[in-house]
């Protein structure tokens, strides 16, 4: 089994080191000798802007992906699943475990040795034992963490409406016994979702989940409409932000960089999962996945959710969109600082991450 990394830069104060992302076979496919297809980055020109391979306005884009995700919400997880063979499962519990949230939370249900969350956000979790080491990121202290009667860690997942990463945060977190307490949830987490339908399949996942008081009480768990590019939020009001498979999706991708940047505190962390360019040094496993992308996942679309072109969309958006050095260049000019990604299973989706400064 084969490794592919990318280079990591370091967390604000740690030294440089390289990423340690294990690779996961990709699903089965069928090999295809035919060329790949196009890979054109996105931007958008103008008034203009890619769908999929169509070159739409950026008004039509919107409209037409709000229809695209309205179209396979009832069915947006289990075609997950059959599109990746299970894989996005591994991939968002690898965002979970570089958010470093189950560490954190074991430490604050100890109230021992944890970081004042308003100065510093970056934890590690490279193992189960709830160690929480600061690496000197936010240049906060330790000990036990203020109770002014607020959430001691804010996350904000965008375009997670059906709330899959949400609920890996949730349970690793300890946020249900925290919200039938008195005293103020340790871990507030936010799903924001410009489609209705999406919320809507989220909303009745957590309350089967987790019940109706979760939701009800709207302190650990909340889902909010809102688009990427203008969230509606105040400045500075989360630690960490969340995008898993959705930032491909927004029409102007500079300007959601940019939000992201306003909402998160000083110190606060953004994290994107996305699908990404597979390494130049796994040709077969590119001609494999692009066979698998083209030919098997669209049929997918068609057979289970009767939805053809929705999925075709999806892959199209993905090919369409910047490689991982060129959405890193974009995050820096978001004004992020210690940009880096790392690849996961050869490069087919690559976690992005960035720190807003002090």
């Amino acid at each position: 089994m084969s490794t592919s990394m990318s280079t990591s830069y370091p967390r604000p104060g740690a030294a440089s080191s390289k990423s340690d992302a294990s690779i996961v076979p990709p699903p089965p496919s069928i090999v295809s000798e035919s060329p790949s297809p196009p890979v054109v980055d996105s931007y958008v020109m103008g008034d203009t802007t890619h769908f999929g391979y169509e070159d739409v306005s950026t008004a039509e884009k919107e409209n037409r992906v709000r229809e695209v995700f309205a179209n396979v919400a009832d069915n947006y997880d289990v075609m997950n699943d059959l599109m990746s063979g299970g894989l996005h499962r591994y991939w968002k519990d690898e965002l979970l475990r570089m958010t470093g949230v189950r560490s954190l939370a074991g430490a604050l249900r100890r109230r021992d040795h944890a970081p004042v969350l308003a100065t510093t956000t970056t934890w590690n979790d490279e193992d189960d034992g709830g160690r929480v080491g600061k690496d000197g990121g936010g240049g906060g202290g330790g000990g036990v963490p203020p109770d002014d009667g607020k959430p001691l860690l804010s996350i904000l997942d965008v375009a997670g409406g059906t709330g899959d990463v949400a609920f890996r945060f949730v349970d690793a977190a300890n946020c249900i016994e925290r919200a039938k307490s008195s005293g103020p949830d340790e871990v507030n987490v936010t799903v924001c979702d410009i489609n209705p339908d999406m919320l809507r399949v989220g909303e009745a996942r957590a309350r089967a989940r987790y019940g109706s008081d979760l939701l009800d009480d709207a302190r650990s768990l909340k889902f909010v409409e809102g688009n990427a590019q203008n969230l509606p939020f105040d400045e500075c009001t989360f630690d960490i932000y969340t995008i898993a498979f959705g930032l491909r999706n927004v029409t102007d991708v500079d300007a959601a960089l940019r939000d992201a940047m306003r909402v998160l505190k000083p110190g606060g962390r953004y994290l994107c999962l996305e699908f990404s360019r597979v390494s130049s040094d796994i040709p077969l496993l590119g001609r494999m996945y692009d066979a698998y992308s083209f030919h098997v996942i669209p049929k997918l679309g068609e057979v289970v959710a009767n939805d053809r072109a929705s999925y075709k969309y999806l892959v199209e958006s993905i090919r369409k969109f910047c490689p991982q050095d060129e959405l890193s260049r974009r995050m820096e000019a978001a004004g992020f600082v210690n940009v880096g990604y790392t690849n996961m299973t050869g490069g087919i989706v690559a976690v992005h991450e960035g720190w807003k400064p002090l």
